[in-house]
């Protein structure tokens, strides 16, 4: 099983993805940690990356999960993800049954305060209107609030996903 936990910068997919992965044992990706200097240093100046500054990045993604893919591997990828071609790049090749995205939902107030908390991260809080314009609202995932703890996010995921996938991939 593979989950991508997307969503807006501050909806917290790094925290919720690093507690899944404690309870899990699972492959962990930060998402963020795969975009190039020039797309950081965009990101920094509050410039909004382009469809063409996204997709050597959301390709670099693709191989981390065509990677878990093909060794039989569980993993948790954090990603942005916000268009229906973002996530087709990330999981094309990959069957649809062996992958979840997971987007953590929450209002625009939310995620301005968390951004205003963070310090020391290259997304500019100024883009959080841009992310907010370019979310295309998946179909297929599964959709949790953010406002609760990172623990009952990451309960709830597991919960939601096949309870079979995850007691197998335990063991």
């Amino acid at each position: 099983m593979i989950i991508i936990v997307m969503g807006v910068s501050g909806s917290g997919k790094s925290t919720v993805a690093q507690v899944l992965a404690s309870l899990t044992g699972w492959q962990f990706a930060e998402g963020d940690a795969y975009h190039s200097e020039t797309n950081r240093a965009k990101m920094s100046a509050g410039i909004p990356l382009s469809d063409e500054d996204r997709v050597p990045w959301l390709e670099r993604l693709h191989e981390v999960l065509l990677g878990w893919h093909e060794s039989a591997q569980s993993g948790i990828l954090t990603c942005s993800a916000l268009r229906q071609a973002y996530r087709e790049i990330l999981c094309e090749g990959i069957p649809a049954e062996e992958y979840r995205f997971v987007m953590l939902e929450g209002s625009r107030e939310v995620f301005e305060a968390r951004l205003r908390q963070r310090k020391g991260h290259f997304m500019n809080p100024a883009l959080l209107a841009s992310q907010l314009a370019t979310l295309e609202l998946p179909q297929d995932a599964i959709r949790v609030s953010v406002e609760q703890t990172p623990e009952k996010i990451a309960q709830e995921i597991l919960e939601r996903i096949a309870p079979a996938t995850v007691a197998v991939s335990r063991s």
